[in-house]
């Protein structure tokens, strides 16, 4: 009975881990159908008209404009970023033998993987072992700290914080960053949209006869009411995920870690928001890092992170 209850659960997250999978395309093609839609309302049926009436107007809409095409192209950028960047991958042959000063890893001949493996697989899987040292049964091979494995990708990916459907990628050590800058550039174009798109919303509501088509009024309408919707989502959504970054923790660690106010990896407000964005702040709000970022911060790898000094190995 219990091993049937068992098989129907698996079963039916392997069919919803499935059905993510084949989303693929159909969410990126929502995603730029929602930015035609609002550019269509915005830029053809409202402030590109605005731009021949002179005056105020026209500056008005040239301001607007030119502020929605440079955020439209960050949003983008960062988005795609997120979409086509590994989030990090376990690299084949890792090794656990981590320096206790350093903290740093060497690599390993095949058979001393495979003795480390026999070797550590047992106090990974106990619950009396270190606490860093982790087995994926699924992947079958060691798992390097705050790696997960995600269902839905099929693989083990390096500081995981959960797959989105939206960007149709898992969010992890590499693109956690771009991610953060799309939530970042999604907010500050949907709230310009929201904010220039209001007068033609409360005219809506009035005895002022409203020129244009039907077409374009109910274009205007809609893209009022969508882009208010995720501008109020993604600032909920992006207060979280600061809050995460703060604290350098994860959305999986923030749910299993226990209750502690020693998290391990908390080095303070300054150097968590460098482990994520980099220490060079010309990069900080374009989804790349600087070669010196990366050759000198091995966090920004996923593989290797520092802990606190005043770190007691039995505060989990």
């Amino acid at each position: 009975m219990y091993r049937s209850a068992g098989v129907a659960m698996a079963w039916n997250v392997f069919r919803f881990c499935t059905v993510l999978r084949g989303l693929g395309s159909i969410m990126i093609l929502l995603v730029l159908a929602i930015v035609g839609v609002t550019y269509y309302a915005v830029v053809l049926c409202n402030y590109g008209p605005a731009l021949l009436a002179g005056g105020a107007t026209t500056l008005a809409a040239l301001a607007v404009l030119l502020l929605f095409h440079f955020l439209l192209a960050m949003l983008l950028w960062s988005y795609f970023a997120v979409v086509f960047t590994n989030p990090g991958s376990v690299p084949p042959n890792w090794n656990l033998n981590f320096d206790a000063e350093m903290g740093e890893t060497a690599p390993l001949t095949s058979s001393e993987f495979s003795s480390q493996m026999n070797s550590q697989q047992s106090v990974a899987l106990s619950n009396t072992g270190n606490p860093r040292v982790r087995y994926c049964r699924k992947c079958n091979q060691l798992k390097p700290p705050r790696c997960h494995h995600c269902s839905v990708c099929g693989r083990c990916i390096l500081k995981m914080d959960h797959h989105c459907v939206w960007v149709v990628n898992c969010v992890g050590a590499l693109n956690y960053k771009y991610f953060l800058l799309f939530l970042f550039y999604t907010f500050l174009q949907t709230m310009l949209v929201t904010l220039s798109l209001l007068p033609h919303f409360i005219a809506f509501f009035s005895d002022v006869d409203i020129p244009g088509s039907p077409a374009a009024l109910a274009t205007t309408f809609l893209t009022f009411v969508l882009n208010l919707a995720f501008s109020l989502s993604v600032l909920g959504f992006m207060i979280m995920h600061i809050s995460l970054v703060s604290a350098n923790t994860t959305t999986i660690e923030a749910y299993e870690k226990k209750t502690t106010p020693h998290w391990m990896y908390d080095l303070g407000r300054k150097r968590n928001f460098a482990q994520v964005f980099g220490n060079d702040r010309r990069y900080w709000f374009i989804p790349a890092y600087s070669e010196e970022d990366l050759t000198r911060m091995p966090a920004l790898q996923g593989l290797d992170y520092p802990v606190r000094a005043d770190f007691d190995g039995q505060e989990l």
